[in-house]
């Protein structure tokens, strides 16, 4: 397992109510500290409309750079990146996922296997798996140029190499077909559903985004009228024909399939009224258990809905 850096305390900084307890930022962002680990990210750092130190989350060049910072300084990761427009996941979220995960497998379990389904051109949810419980991992997509670029991250931190690897997913109406191999076992799988029906919602919800977080600045609306993505996100990564809701019921249905290859399934859903028809369709695929596991960050909630046949 790789050793994670804890910074020090730092009175100045708000606490992030609500996440796990084993996560790294629990503290907030110690941007004098990152700044001194990835000097890259000191042009993004300024103080806000409180006084306090932050970046401008509306900016996707900051957000990912922020990212960058953050997994250097914490998980040993060097030189991660991802091509412009690629999803840019929120690191605190990301860890609370796995960190959670941990928890419903049971503590220090030797050699977990997971499945990240829809890893994406970040391969976020394998690198911290990795690196915080030093798991084996395999991330799967349909999108070749996003596994490429997770490859070549992997080729840059030797921590990686034998335990992360990489799968395409050739038809686009499959899930787990064509990625779960014969004889193959798996501790868990984990997946972040694209949540938007269209790229019009996609972009819309991105504009909502944008004008809380010029409220939360003081101004009244983002002065952009085409917004860009600031967390972004590559066609699949975001939308899909359904969105959300149809997926995780694909991904229920398919998970029964391999009931007896995958030990925990588990996805993200953002939005709260598409776990009760979820939970409704695992329990009639014949589910032995279903946790909804609530995760907090700020006033944020999201939640984790994790089934088993097993």
């Amino acid at each position: 397992m790789s050793t994670v850096h804890r910074s020090k305390k730092n009175q100045a900084r708000p606490v992030r109510k609500g996440l796990h307890p084993r996560n790294l930022h629990n503290q907030g962002y110690d941007f004098p500290a990152l700044v001194k680990n990835h000097p890259a990210l000191a042009p993004h750092v300024k103080p806000n409309a409180h006084g306090d130190l932050s970046i401008n989350f509306a900016d996707p060049l900051a957000v990912k750079t922020l990212n960058a910072a953050l997994l250097n300084r914490y998980y040993d990761i060097v030189d991660w990146d991802i091509p412009e427009g690629a999803l840019c996941p929120p690191i605190p979220g990301r860890a609370d996922y796995i960190h959670y995960i941990a928890d419903l497998l049971g503590p220090e379990q030797p050699n977990i296997k997971l499945l990240d389904i829809g890893t994406g051109a970040n391969g976020i949810y394998p690198i911290l798996a990795c690196q915080i419980y030093g798991w084996q991992c395999v991330g799967s997509d349909i999108n070749t140029q996003s596994l490429e670029n997770v490859a070549t991250i992997i080729a840059n931190n030797p921590t990686l190499k034998d335990r992360f690897a990489l799968r395409t997913q050739p038809d686009k109406n499959h899930i787990f077909e064509g990625i779960i191999q014969a004889g193959e076992f798996f501790d868990v799988s984990v997946c972040n559903p694209p949540f938007h029906a269209s790229l019009d919602e996609a972009v819309k919800g991105s504009q909502l985004k944008l004008n809380n977080l010029a409220r939360s600045r003081g101004e009244q609306k983002a002065k952009t009228k085409s917004p860009t993505l600031n967390f972004g996100g590559l066609g699949a990564e975001l939308w899909c024909k359904g969105g959300e809701q149809l997926f995780l019921k694909k991904l229920i249905k398919e998970s029964q399939v391999y009931s007896t290859q995958c030990r925990w399934f588990t996805s993200l859903v953002s939005k709260a009224d598409n776990v009760k028809p979820a939970k409704k369709l695992i329990r009639k695929l014949g589910a032995v258990d279903i946790r909804e596991i609530e995760m907090k960050q700020g006033n944020k909630i999201t939640r984790v809905l994790a089934w088993t046949f097993i």
